[in-house]
């Protein structure tokens, strides 16, 4: 069952991916502590979807959040090195953070993984997107499959507060 509003976000460790940094473990509790924060989910690095239109619209729209205050967090079931090539391809800047939830421990604590064996993935994360405010969780849109419409960066970027 996936997250619901007015949960607090799972506190799980992950590997944290930022353009001008070495790539570090750190628990959620701590790198979301203190923040308003879009957290949006892909099913993988390098896929058609996320590599052509989810991603791209974040990094576009990145400084319009960041002038809300709003952190950006992206995050995958694939590992470390994948997600840092991932960000180097997409020219994610510095202070955007991608997360490799490699084990999908953090996607199975938010209750939002999917069973992508069929198509070779294993257990991949749904595209989602939330929005929440010091640790607990505001919004959360999930796509239906196939779809990006509900999380993508414009739609995010209208429901956080100015």
């Amino acid at each position: 069952m996936p997250i619901e509003t007015g949960a607090p976000l799972p506190d799980v460790e992950v590997a944290v991916i930022d353009a001008d940094a070495e790539v570090t473990r750190v628990h959620t509790g701590e790198l979301f502590a203190g923040r308003k924060l879009v957290l949006f989910g892909v099913p993988g690095a390098f896929t058609p979807t996320c590599s052509e239109r989810h991603l791209p619209g974040y990094v576009k729209l990145y400084k319009d959040f960041k002038a809300r205050g709003v952190d950006v967090f992206c995050m995958a079931v694939n590992d470390a090195f994948v997600m840092k090539a991932w960000a180097a391809s997409q020219q994610v800047p510095s202070g955007f953070k991608l997360l490799a939830d490699g084990n999908a421990s953090l996607t199975k604590a938010l209750g939002l993984e999917m069973d992508g064996t069929a198509y070779g993935m294993g257990i991949r994360s749904r595209r989602f997107a939330l929005y929440a405010e010091e640790g607990i969780v505001k919004l959360l849109n999930v796509e239906k499959p196939g779809e990006l419409r509900v999380t993508t960066a414009e739609v995010m970027l209208e429901a956080t507060p100015q």
